[in-house]
């Protein structure tokens, strides 16, 4: 994608982007973490609200909830998973916060990429580009031996709840809404601002884009797309998350989903918003490694459900964790 998209060339995109339906629940491998008493109740609550299929539903057994796993121990857990999942499984939500990476990488990038030791031996490296960026691929195991994947958060069974709630009425009508884009005074974390769309309107879609140079946003209704780069974002109180909504910042160790650094990802989705991204370990400021803005709006708007849209954006997500809500899609036709 160009720099400073224009509205025209984006909503061509966006009508162009692959048209057939979204993930559907038939087609997602849902993941309960058995030692954990958030991970059975709100894998429950997912299960009935999404009508979940039982064959789809993988029992697993990770005790003490570790933050991040060994190679080997990822590999057991990934195998078991895999073994007890249909060909019908196109992508996996695993019900739980953490374990959140595997050494340097993030659990959804191991996942569905495979653990990528390389990257660990220098992790400001340039990623490996994965061949699922901006395509238009509708079924991912089918057609690339890809289940994507998302972590759905159990730190609290009450928000957990209201998240589901959130992403299941994402698409029972199209809202006037938002899309916000800031360009803030952290040079550093502005990496992607060059890939920005340019403000304006796409009536088709009722949604208007504001490409802003400030460091805070305040007091909006109507957000359905959020994108900074800050360390820390503020006032996320005062703002309206849509549902459906997707909010991500750019910064070192927003996928450090329990730590006490940076802001951690789950505030967005704590503020409302229905699925976000994070790299567990230090990126550097590479663009490549985050939601690219066009590309994420650009799916979005097509009609693809947050988990596609989300993993469409990144280049290099191998340090990276989805989290959220991945069956929501309030543009899905």
């Amino acid at each position: 994608m160009r720099p400073a998209i224009i509205l025209s060339a984006l909503l061509a995109a966006a009508s162009a982007a692959h048209a057939a339906t979204p993930l559907q629940p038939s087609q997602l491998g849902l993941v309960i973490n058995d030692d954990e008493p958030n991970s059975v109740e709100l894998g429950e609550y997912y299960r009935a609200a999404r009508g979940i299929p039982e064959a789809n539903i993988v029992h697993v057994r990770i005790p003490n909830k570790p933050r991040k796993l060994g190679a080997e121990q990822f590999a057991r857990l990934k195998a078991e998973i895999d073994e007890k999942l249909g060909p019908q499984v196109q992508a996996v939500l695993m019900v739980w916060t953490a374990p959140y990476a595997v050494e340097c990488n993030g659990i959804t990038a191991a996942y569905t990429l495979g653990f990528d030791p390389t990257q660990c031996a220098n992790t400001c490296a340039p990623g490996k580009q994965t061949a699922y960026f901006n395509s238009d691929t509708g079924l991912p195991w089918t057609e690339r031996r890809m289940r994507l994947s998302m972590l759905l958060p159990t730190e609290s069974v009450e928000e957990g709840k209201a998240l589901i709630d959130r992403g299941k009425a994402a698409g029972f009508r199209v809202p006037a809404a938002g899309a916000y884009y800031l360009v803030t005074s952290e040079q550093a974390r502005n990496s992607r601002a060059e890939f920005f769309p340019k403000s304006g309107a796409i009536p088709q879609r009722k949604l208007t884009i504001h490409t802003l140079r400030e460091d805070v946003l305040e007091g909006k209704r109507d957000v359905m797309i959020y994108q900074t780069g800050k360390a820390k974002v503020d006032k996320l109180e005062t703002l309206q998350f849509l549902p459906g909504a997707l909010a991500d910042h750019l910064t070192s160790l927003g996928g450090d989903l329990l730590g006490n650094g940076q802001m951690s990802s789950l505030r967005w989705l704590e503020a409302g918003a229905t699925a976000s991204y994070g790299t567990v370990s230090e990126p550097c400021n590479f663009w490549q490694k985050f939601p690219s803005p066009a590309v994420l709006l650009r799916h979005y708007l097509g009609g693809a459900s947050a988990i596609e849209a989300y993993w469409r954006s990144v280049a290099w997500p191998a340090q990276g964790v989805f989290i959220g809500e991945p069956l929501a899609a309030p543009y899905k036709r």
